[in-house]
């Protein structure tokens, strides 16, 4: 048994943070049964060069950049459900999705829309990118405006992951918004919703904000707030009797230290419900050799939990957090946009060439 079919062994769901269609064939084969997408990962794709085919195609339509980026974020994330789809069927809808991030430029502070705009927006869009789609998730951040949409959106049948949540706070508010929308449903049958943790950022905070926090207390921050908001959810929908499983994902799973290992936070969560690792932490993973085993259950020792209530001031933890998240929201969105004009220029100057090129050709006579 390899080390990820050992983690799949403990009950965990892997699901991939990516959908480059490579890394989606290569972990599929590994065992990961869902995946997610945002824009670095879709930038990164495009760089590549490896999308330059139908890219050329969208921009002969003379498609807006905000329509190409919308468009090959379709295409990407159509295709790794595709390769998921089994997954999905032979869970009954219980696993084998694909994540589709909403616009992150909703909650740029530079824009500054008001919050009633941006929670109608992820209300419209979230209807628009699910329509028709059994295996996708649309991504919702724990935002105001995106938590105040998520009655709505799961009332009207949308199956979501709630994304950029660091809290309990967060947590709570849009579990209960998501249940109050499926109450609303005529059925409960096809209702799932998943919540994305994040993890590493965490500790990367309280390394900056924190320090004074013991070496054997620094860097579980993340690892003890995830463990306990997966143990609030369990006790939640214990009783509810849903046919399909409301899950947390875990999410920021990389190591952020290189003198971490890189399983770190893999293994502190097997057993749980879903990680969704980074490619590179399941390549380190699979080729440790190690065999992971259930650990979600183990808390780091009462003193150091103690400590770490002590020392963290949670709030502004989710404050300081949600404002970086923001950020690295939209920028990445923003560098997208720039990357399709970037790639326009090129493609249209190397197509102005190739015509220049064949009207200096000498004709036959």
């Amino acid at each position: 048994m390899s080390p990820l079919q050992s983690l799949i062994a403990t009950g965990t769901k892997l699901w991939l943070d990516s959908i480059d269609p490579d890394l989606v064939k290569r972990n599929r084969a590994r065992g990961a049964t869902g995946a997610t997408s945002n824009p670095i990962i879709v930038s990164d794709i495009i760089k590549s060069g490896h999308f330059d085919e139908p890219l050329g195609r969208l921009l002969r339509e003379r498609l807006s950049d905000h329509d190409i980026a919308w468009r090959i974020d379709d295409m990407l994330v159509s295709q790794a459900q595709q390769v998921f789809l089994p997954s999905w069927e032979s869970t009954k809808g219980d696993d084998g999705y694909v994540s589709f991030e909403l616009d992150p430029l909703l909650e740029d502070p530079e824009l500054n829309m008001p919050q009633e705009e941006r929670t109608k927006k992820y209300i419209a869009l979230g209807k628009q990118w699910s329509s028709g789609q059994k295996n996708r998730m649309i991504k919702v951040p724990a935002t105001s405006a995106g938590l105040a949409a998520l009655e709505e959106l799961t009332a009207a049948g949308v199956t979501l992951n709630v994304t950029l949540v660091f809290s309990e706070r967060q947590y709570i508010a849009a579990r209960d918004a998501i249940w109050r929308g499926a109450q609303r449903r005529t059925s409960l049958d096809k209702f799932k919703s998943v919540y994305s943790i994040f993890v590493s950022r965490l500790d990367v905070y309280t390394e900056r904000q924190v320090p004074q926090l013991s070496p054997k207390a620094q860097g579980m921050v993340g690892i003890v707030n995830a463990k306990r908001i997966w143990r609030m959810n369990q006790e939640f929908w214990a009783d509810k009797k849903l046919p399909l499983k409301q899950e947390m994902i875990f999410a920021s799973t990389g190591t952020k230290k290189p003198e971490d290992p890189p399983w770190k936070y893999v293994e502190a969560f097997a057993g749980a419900d879903i990680l969704t690792n980074p490619p590179a932490t399941n390549d380190a993973i699979e080729a440790s050799g190690r065999t992971l085993t259930r650990q979600v259950e183990q808390m780091p020792p009462p003193d150091v939990v103690a400590e770490i209530d002590r020392l963290v001031d949670w709030q502004k933890l989710e404050d300081t957090l949600m404002e970086e998240g923001i950020k690295k929201f939209a920028d990445p969105q923003k560098a997208l946009l720039k990357l399709i004009v970037d790639k326009r220029k090129h493609l249209d100057g190397a197509s102005s060439a190739a015509k220049s090129a064949k009207a200096k050709q000498p004709t036959s006579g």
